[in-house]
């Protein structure tokens, strides 16, 4: 049997409708029979303002698209966060047209030039997939990997062990880096690369596998990673997202320390001793 028109859709507002309970939604729970923990398919209803009939189309993926007006009583139903509220219009809107996702990405030069120029932080340039197009020899040094173009640093991070031993609050990025591929489906809903990676990531973790039926959704930015340096010790870093209008699907990511930091006065010592040890 084929998949609903919009089948994305449906699972989405139910994994967001079944983790709210009526009290947290901040109404008196309906009478009768309750199989779920969450809010029932009438309560949500009513709460977006729609007939039942209507949500009820909507979760079995039968509608293609939304308009604004109901995404929005939506997501203030479900208490959606920001970067849910933009999934959820990504997921609802028209069709998008199938991208070239199989051309070879370039990096954008203006990332390019940034990175250049933040030399003395560990700096990566990100694409669709998360592929590494480009990164400097400080974030190679920091993470104890080679990043070459063309690899895919979520595979790395998800699935290598040496990311867990690298990164003390391994479990937030990881979760976010899982929440941020949910992200980008809604908007690349035909890249068959990027259902295969998913595809690949869930057989090789369980965990993963987990957060991905989760359904989170993250865009994040402005965090803070811990890592854990074999000579240099703790190493703390902000890392902060760069991205441009016109090229939507790269990201530079930069990793920021305080000039003063005992993180910044050991990196000259990081650069230098990864020089001889990262492999290649």
């Amino acid at each position: 049997m084929p998949n609903p028109p919009n089948a994305a859709l449906g699972s989405f507002l139910r994994s967001r409708r079944d983790r709210l309970t009526p009290a947290e939604a901040g109404i008196t729970a309906f009478p009768g029979v309750r199989r779920v923990p969450g809010l029932r398919k009438d309560e949500l209803a009513v709460l977006a303002g729609i007939s039942p009939d209507h949500y009820s189309r909507l979760e079995q993926g039968r509608q293609s698209t939304l308009s604004d007006d109901i995404c929005d009583a939506l997501a203030r139903a479900l208490r959606l966060d920001e970067h849910e509220r933009r999934h959820l219009r990504a997921l609802a809107g028209p069709a998008p047209r199938r991208a070239a996702t199989d051309r070879p990405q370039r990096p954008e030069p203006g990332l390019l030039r940034v990175m250049t120029a933040l030399d003395h932080v560990p700096g990566l340039l990100l694409g669709r997939r998360s592929e590494v197009l480009a990164r400097n020899a400080l974030l190679d040094a920091v993470l104890g990997v080679s990043f070459l173009p063309g690899r895919i640093f979520v595979r790395w991070l998800l699935l290598e062990p040496v990311a867990r031993e690298r990164i003390v609050n391994w479990e937030d990025f990881a979760r976010a880096a899982v929440g941020g591929l949910r992200y980008e489906t809604g908007r690349h809903p035909h890249d068959r690369k990027l259902a295969t990676l998913i595809e690949d990531l869930r057989a090789g973790s369980a965990q993963v596998s987990q957060w991905w039926t989760d359904q989170t959704v993250t865009d994040r930015s402005s965090v803070v990673k811990h890592l854990v340096h074999p000579a240099a010790g703790l190493l703390e870093f902000a890392i902060e997202a760069v991205a441009l209008p016109h090229a939507p699907d790269q990201r530079l990511i930069v990793y920021t320390c305080e000039p003063d930091s005992s993180t910044a006065r050991v990196l000259p010592f990081v650069r230098s001793w990864g020089s001889e040890r990262v492999p290649r």
